[in-house]
């Protein structure tokens, strides 16, 4: 059959994009150019790039009033059948065009706390694994100290600028980092170090 009947094509109108609810997670999102923003459990979420990490520390301390940095965490994704998707995430950014999320192996996740304005916002990063680094905290937030270090020793992510980036808990010796989902599973006996029954 012959294409001569005429086709309407049919498209999808892309959804308006929506400023964020949050004034904090809104003044990343404007600050830092390419920031998505989304919500998770009803906290905001900001993801940025990796390069931008301490300068957004920065911000929340200085401008923000975000008092403490509660905690430092890695997702490791290699192994995920499906994954939750932020594509379609959007914003209003001062250019007027949405963002997604480029989805990487990796993700650094630090979680913000401001005791002054009983806040808390969640900022995420992609990292490659082909470049599993991102900037030290430690310089704005130095209680991040033990935390980078042990994501470093469990996921061997780089924290660039850390002052003492050495292995906490597993011995100096130990090769590989046994919370990436791609290290092999044992049941080797570790002796941690500091450990006053060696098995």
């Amino acid at each position: 059959m012959a294409d001569e009947e005429a086709r309407e094509d049919v498209h999808e109108a892309a959804p308006e994009p929506v400023a964020p609810d949050d004034e904090v997670a809104a003044a990343l999102v404007e600050r830092f150019a390419g920031s998505v923003f989304d919500r998770s459990h009803g906290q905001p979420v900001v993801y940025v790039d990796r390069a931008v990490m301490a300068d957004v520390a920065l911000l929340l301390r200085d401008e923000e009033q975000f008092t403490m940095l509660v905690d430092t965490v890695v997702v490791d994704h290699v192994l995920d059948g499906s994954r939750v998707s932020v594509d379609g995430v959007r914003y209003v950014p001062a250019a007027g065009s949405a963002r997604t999320v480029a989805t990487e192996r990796y993700e650094v996740v630090a979680n913000f706390l401001s005791h002054v304005r009983n806040r808390r916002v969640r900022v995420i990063c992609a990292v490659p694994d082909s470049d599993p680094s991102v900037p030290s905290l430690t310089g704005v937030y130095p209680g991040t100290n033990f935390a980078e270090r042990e994501t470093y020793d469990f996921f061997g992510i780089d924290f660039v600028g850390h002052p003492d980036l050495t292995r906490i808990l597993m011995p100096d010796d130990w090769e590989g980092h046994p919370l990436r989902k791609d290290y092999p599973a044992a049941r080797v006996p570790v002796t941690f170090k500091g450990d006053p029954h060696p098995r």
